[in-house]
């Protein structure tokens, strides 16, 4: 096979350079045809979009292409053509293929059918290649970086705040310990307690519930900071609302005020929001591929709500700390929106384990990465 240099599939589907020969590597998601010809859906992980591989049967023979099937890595060399079908503007019309390893349709889990949550849980290791779950990993990192460009832009700081902590932020004492002591054989002294001076850090020690505590500190000296990271709740509860682990963001800000607090988090809805429905990850990218795309409240509510970006709350009065009577959105009316703005935001991160956009549906237990 002669060695030509990779193209990847998403700059493939943007190129017109129509006649020159590429080479792309990828997964194949589908092969079908004829007794003549074949399609090969390929996708090399770029975009989450396949770009079609046509193949000559008599020129690389049937027994040669059985091996390809759903789930096989293969390298193909061919002529960038302007396709005739439709759904996609280019195609590869391939000269050369090489196997780099098959996928026995017998036992390959992923087939063209659909595949339900419950079943995807059970081969998780398989899950991201999956649309589905391609469209939440490319969606919650243009969310992450939406976030840190967000604070970026307004001056704030990203603080890190440690997750291994002796401090409960919140006061609950839902933690989870760590511990590097010896489980089977623990110290304890005459009222019960186990002694923690023999431990790695010498005292009790968890898991972070918060970064609050230290974004405060960070805040007056900063100005102004954020955080945003994991953290953890031991509670013992197995309803779909409580996770075990979640990132959480946590903006800290001297001498604001409620007014002020109320800006900064209606223009980061907003803000999160619109990104999300944007290109390249919005109508025309991985966010199609979910229910909530094509809801009602999607059409009619979300849109007109993510109206202003401007750091002006949109119908409140600063100086009279009051709705205008005037204004066409009611309080209630804001909170329907916002809360269902968040809701979306959840369904994108994939953290709203309660809400029936979630994509792995009413998942009992305490999960949520």
């Amino acid at each position: 096979m002669e060695t030509i240099k990779r193209t990847k599939i998403v700059d493939v589907l943007k190129s017109d350079a129509f006649g020159t020969t590429v080479n792309v590597k990828g997964w194949v998601r589908t092969r079908r045809g004829s007794k003549q010809v074949n399609f090969i859906a390929l996708n090399d992980g770029s975009t989450i979009n396949n770009v079609q591989i046509v193949v000559d049967v008599d020129k690389l023979g049937d027994e040669f292409l059985k091996p390809i099937t759903t789930g096989a890595s293969i390298s193909v060399n061919g002529i960038l053509t302007q396709s005739q079908g439709k759904g996609q503007s280019v195609e590869i019309q391939a000269t050369e293929i090489e196997i780099f390893g098959t996928a026995d349709p017998a036992t390959y889990p992923l087939q063209k059918k659909g595949h339900s949550m419950e079943f995807l849980r059970e081969i998780a290791h398989l899950r991201p290649r999956t649309n589905t779950f391609g469209a939440v990993f490319r969606i919650r990192h243009n969310m992450a970086y939406a976030i840190h460009k967000f604070f970026h832009d307004r001056g704030f700081f990203y603080f890190h705040t440690p997750i291994i902590t002796a401090s409960d932020c919140e006061g609950a004492g839902q933690m989870f310990q760590v511990t590097t002591k010896n489980l089977y054989d623990l110290k304890k002294d005459e009222n019960g307690s186990i002694i923690y001076e023999d431990d790695f850090f010498g005292k009790q020690a968890s898991l972070t519930v918060s970064g609050q505590l230290e974004g405060e500190l960070a805040a007056t000296a900063l100005g102004q900071i954020y955080t945003f990271g994991p953290t953890f709740r031991a509670e013992n509860s197995n309803t779909p609302r409580h996770l075990a682990e979640f990132w959480m963001i946590e903006p800290e800000v001297a001498f604001n005020d409620i007014a002020d607090n109320m800006e900064l988090a209606e223009e980061f809805i907003k803000y999160c929001v619109q990104w999300a429905l944007c290109f390249p990850i919005g109508s025309r990218g991985p966010l199609r591929l979910f229910p909530v795309h094509r809801s009602r409240f999607y059409r009619q509510l979300l849109y007109p709500a993510m109206g202003r970006v401007d750091g002006q709350h949109s119908g409140f009065d600063r100086k009279q700390r009051s709705y205008k009577r005037n204004d066409r959105y009611r309080p209630f009316t804001y909170f329907y929106q916002y809360h269902h703005a968040v809701i979306v935001m959840g369904c994108i991160l994939g953290k709203y384990p309660g809400h029936p956009y979630r994509i792995d549906g009413n998942e009992k237990g305490q999960t949520g990465k």
